[in-house]
């Protein structure tokens, strides 16, 4: 890319940087709200799925709304609306106004995703669209890795509270810089002069040419945030159950995300050379095999923790790799006039399993612990396999030697 395009996708990817803090945030301070206010695991599972709830409302809305007023105004309204309620959560007392505040930041939080993929993919010529909305995407895990990081260093000294208000200011302050210095998509702009095609209507994405790919991707999303949220919302619990101490349970957050950045980034730069089919399916084949050997090991504050770090940061890495590729691919199986709707659709039907996951997670963990929990993170990713395999549309390596 030139510097110019780099500027312009480093500055679409900040705001995608405050998603995946205030999106990871709640995990990494729900076992330290669960002490404060003497609930049970189970009480935080309606405030996790409606804030996954309010994400896919906020996919569905955001994503038209890019197409018809502009990516660029979407995604800022988006990033204020999740700052907003991100710092308002700062001053709950119950559990009931945490899971509104949560419902409405959601909307932000689903909404921003989309809009920032498109506006990066049409920042760029096709051939460079992989890695530039890869490089936004993977700013969801390398968010949710500084997430974790705030809570093992400054949860303990600062309180859950100051996390959410910074958390919250940062990005308020954000918008207020970008809508100075962050651009329109040229394209939009472009077909709103009327010089290209008009929008098209949302059932366009069920047109003969687009059915199959369309159903396929949803399934794809779906299953693929069900893991990665199953990662975000619980692996902390996951690890204060087995008695680790709140900062050492925030670290399992990082290590998830670590290796979701820099598998990610990889992934884009592999999925341009030899197509998103081949990468994406050989990275989901990983994954599974990753999460299975994690429920097979002894996660207990008697065994050393270095081997699941490891295998987390692994099995996290590829994950968050194909979760954060997939936007690469839904913006290359979609035209520019239905773009921002395309993502936006299978953005806000992939939350489905978001909120699965809000039920599933202490569901799998009273079962049989981490092994039932790993577990279904596996039986997550074998779906998404299928899913993944049977999307026509997929990148060509052609693509990357344009």
């Amino acid at each position: 890319m030139s510097s110019h395009q780099r500027w312009l996708v480093f500055l679409t990817a900040t705001t995608v940087v405050f998603d995946g803090i205030d999106n990871q945030l709640l995990g990494v301070v729900i076992p330290t709200v669960i002490g404060e206010w003497q609930v049970a695991k189970s009480a935080f599972a309606p405030v996790v799925s409606l804030g996954y709830l309010g994400m896919m409302v906020g996919g569905a809305l955001a994503g038209m709304a890019g197409d018809r007023l502009g990516r660029k105004q979407a995604l800022l309204g988006c990033v204020a609306v999740f700052g907003l309620m991100t710092l308002s959560i700062s001053a709950v007392h119950d559990i009931k106004t945490l899971a509104a505040l949560r419902f409405l930041a959601g909307i932000g939080l689903g909404g921003a995703l989309p809009n920032a993929a498109t506006l990066a993919a049409e920042f760029v010529e096709p051939a460079k669209r992989p890695m530039a909305v890869t490089a936004t995407i993977v700013c969801v895990p390398l968010g949710g890795m500084l997430a974790g990081i705030l809570g093992s260093h400054f949860l303990d000294g600062l309180g859950w509270r100051a996390l959410f208000v910074v958390a919250g200011v940062a990005p308020l302050v954000a918008v207020a810089a970008l809508t100075r210095l962050l651009p329109e998509s040229p394209e939009y702009l472009g077909r709103s002069s009327g010089r290209t095609t008009p929008r098209a209507p949302l059932s366009s994405l069920f047109v003969a040419g687009l059915r199959r790919d369309t159903i396929a991707l949803w399934f794809s999303f779906c299953s693929c945030l069900l893991a990665v949220y199953l990662g975000f919302s619980w692996l902390p619990t996951v690890l204060a159950s087995a008695g680790f101490d709140p900062g050492v349970a925030s670290s399992g957050i990082t290590a998830f995300n670590l290796g979701g950045v820099v598998g990610a980034l990889a992934s884009g730069a592999v999925m341009s050379r030899v197509g998103s089919r081949a990468a994406m399916l050989t990275m989901n084949v990983g994954a599974i095999a990753g999460a299975l050997t994690l429920s097979l090991m002894t996660i207990s504050i008697d065994t050393p923790l270095t081997g699941v770090m490891i295998m987390l940061t692994i099995t996290g890495g590829l994950i968050n790799a194909i979760q954060t590729t997939m936007y690469a691919l839904a913006t290359n199986v979609y035209p520019s006039a239905m773009r921002a709707s395309g993502v936006g659709a299978a953005t806000a039907v992939g939350r489905t399993g978001a909120i699965i996951s809000g039920y599933a997670g202490p569901w799998s963990l009273a079962l049989r612990g981490s092994a039932s929990y790993f577990a279904l993170i596996a039986g997550a990713m074998v779906v998404c396999l299928l899913a993944l395999a049977a999307v026509r549309r997929h990148v060509p390596r052609s693509v990357g030697r344009a």
